[in-house]
């Protein structure tokens, strides 16, 4: 008689995020906050700036998450975040949990002062950019985390993105900070793994986050998880720790990476591209995947 394998659960069952939020459907943002306050716990603090998440959380005075929220403005979600942590401090509470929550455009663009100054004073305070890539919550405009080649309302298809997207890793890491780790919402595993990991790290902790957004991306809801498993598989979005901001680890290996068509042809926001633009896309991620493994010692 062979024993029953028991399935071993490595995702906390709490759940601190309610049903009712105002995400889309689809939405890789939403299911990236409640992975995250899985791993982190009840005793934590969010600061939350102008973002899909300024939405998706609820009108005041309800909200779906539950803990403290602080709502800032778009570019002091680091500034909020390092004078909340002061104030807890102050009052000999030391046992929250803060946490900084904005999407890309707060963090690659108009956040990006405060967050170099909580990284350079070290502020003890957790960082997550959830990035879909685009200024969602106000109309799919362009940021400088938008990809090369994406149509966005800013950028249309005659005129669509010519820059790369900005290395917000490789700044955060000139800082040497004391954490820094990518996570995707397609690997909860190791997205719960990073947060609780960092949870226990002092100093200023940096986590970039694959949100997938159906509505900016132009691709079907149920793809949001097959496209961030995409992402990774080619290469697009390596997987890795950064610790003291050069020690480098690589959590996914791919053995035989996908061709970034695969990931670019189930979104409508790259359908105006041509094989020659998508060669051009391929060449980029390829570099970017040797430059990850070289870092990594791979």
């Amino acid at each position: 008689m062979t024993k029953e394998k028991k399935m071993v659960i490595t995702i906390p069952r709490e759940e601190l995020m309610s049903p009712g939020h105002l995400a889309c459907q689809g939405c890789g943002a939403s299911l990236a906050m409640r992975l995250a306050l899985k791993a982190l716990g009840q005793k934590t603090a969010v600061c939350i700036p102008a973002c899909c998440w300024a939405v998706i959380d609820g009108p005041f005075p309800y909200s779906s998450l539950d803990i403290p929220i602080y709502h800032c403005a778009f570019e002091t979600a680091a500034s909020s975040a390092s004078g909340v942590k002061a104030g807890l401090e102050m009052v000999g509470e030391t046992e929250t949990t803060v946490l900084a929550w904005a999407g890309d455009g707060g963090t690659f663009d108009i956040g990006i002062q405060a967050l170099s100054a909580a990284a350079e004073r070290n502020e003890d305070i957790i960082y997550a950019c959830y990035d879909n890539e685009a200024y969602m919550n106000t109309g799919i405009q362009r940021s400088s985390a938008t990809p090369l080649g994406a149509w966005t309302t800013t950028t249309p298809v005659k005129h669509y993105k010519k820059e790369r997207k900005k290395d917000i890793i490789g700044i955060m890491a000139a800082h040497e900070i004391p954490y820094i780790a990518t996570a995707s919402v397609a690997y909860p595993e190791d997205l719960v793994r990073k947060f609780k990991k960092a949870r226990e790290i002092k100093g200023t902790r940096f986590i970039h986050i694959y949100a997938p957004c159906p509505v900016g991306w132009k691709s079907q809801p149920e793809d949001s998880i097959k496209l961030a498993k995409l992402a990774v598989q080619t290469g697009y979005f390596p997987l890795f720790e950064i610790e003291d901001g050069e020690n480098w680890t690589l959590n996914f290996k791919v053995k035989e990476r996908k061709p970034i068509s695969e990931y670019l042809k189930l979104q409508g926001r790259f359908r105006h591209l041509k094989e020659e633009e998508i060669a051009i896309i391929q060449k980029e991620v390829d570099t970017k995947w040797e430059k990850t493994l070289k870092k990594c010692g791979l």
